[in-house]
């Protein structure tokens, strides 16, 4: 097992997220989109961060990035820029994309996962390259967990993961020669994260929707100490569950079904909360972020939003305080556990 580095990198405490610059469940002109990154870049108290992946919109999201970075006349050393690689643009040859149906709407290319030596590299060509003037300088192995889902047995598995180890000598051998500022990794699976952590020496890891107001195990709190104690920072995304936890019917980025006990489970949790929101005059939006922002060892939060009047509310949420007996209302509920 290699070292881990002993510094915390420093980030912005809201970055930017960037899947909806890929058409994440709906077409957004690219007006809006300019929009939405003329805002970032205007309220951010320091040097704006974006993150951004191929999955995402199959490329669009990083090649309108970029586009509107270019548009708006930003240096590129006047901003940063992740780019979880992972995801291989492609020519589309079906009337939609084969990955994530139904999420990525009006997208012109498709993607495929490309996770070895070669494959991340290539990656990390194609996503400068759709970036156009601008490079990431954060780079990281994207869904290493939906790469691991394809083996169907205890051969495959190991080989799969051999192969992400693969994934990140490459990076490492990017940082080495001075193309890339740092290496993390992006999971909605945190138990893999965990593994990896264990086996490559990582500056920051971002775990994605389990790490939130309404889910939020024990063991992955207990690991993100863990991670502190190291010096790894550990960035918080998709802490409204894909958006379902702000009014959405998406959880995770699967539409949820309400004719399932699960689905209607989740539809009541939520229907709790927002009465206890509304009761405290608390947006949902900053309930959760204030959850997501303050458990220890996270120094970050990636925030996504479709609408360009939401994004300085996004950043005033790293400020905003939510009254403690809030949290004993949702605790005396049922709707949180006690910590």
């Amino acid at each position: 097992m290699t070292s881990i580095p002993q510094n915390t990198i420093q980030l912005p405490q809201v970055i930017f997220g960037t899947s909806c610059l890929g058409n994440l469940y709906q077409a957004i002109p690219y007006e809006t989109k300019l929009a939405i990154v003329r805002e970032s870049i205007t309220y951010s108290p320091g040097i704006p961060m974006f993150d951004s992946a191929g999955k995402y919109g199959a490329g669009l999201a990083l090649e309108t990035l970029g586009k509107c970075l270019q548009d708006l006349h930003v240096k590129p050393d006047a901003v940063l820029i992740s780019n979880k690689l992972g995801w291989y643009q492609t020519a589309l040859t079906t009337p939609e994309a084969s990955f994530e149906k139904g999420v990525w709407k009006d997208i012109a290319n498709d993607a495929v996962q490309k996770i070895s030596y070669q494959g991340i590299l290539d990656c990390f060509e194609q996503g400068n390259k759709l970036l156009g003037n601008y490079q990431s300088q954060f780079v990281s192995v994207h869904d290493p967990d939906e790469y691991m889902v394809a083996a169907k047995n205890k051969d495959e598995e190991e080989k799969l993961y051999n192969e992400i180890l693969e994934a990140y000598r490459a990076l490492h051998e990017l940082k080495a020669k001075g193309k890339v500022k740092s290496i993390g990794v992006g999971s909605k699976e945190w138990r893999l994260i965990q593994r990896i952590s264990r086996d490559v020496s990582l500056d920051w890891v971002m775990v994605a929707n389990s790490l939130t107001l309404h889910s939020h195990p024990a063991q992955l709190i207990e690991f993100i100490a863990e991670l502190n104690d190291k010096g790894v920072t550990v960035i918080n995304s998709a802490v409204f569950n894909g958006g379902f936890l702000i009014g959405s019917d998406f959880y995770n980025y699967k539409e949820v079904d309400k004719t399932k006990a699960e689905g209607l489970a989740l539809y009541k949790w939520r229907d709790a909360f927002f009465s206890l929101c509304k009761q405290f005059n608390i947006e949902p939006a900053e309930a959760c972020f204030n959850y997501g922002f303050n458990i220890p060892g996270v120094k970050s939060v990636a925030l996504n939003t479709s609408k360009p009047a939401n994004v300085k509310k996004n950043i005033d949420m790293a400020t905003k305080e939510v009254p403690k007996n809030f949290w004993a209302a949702m605790i005396d509920k049922g709707l949180l556990d006690k910590f």
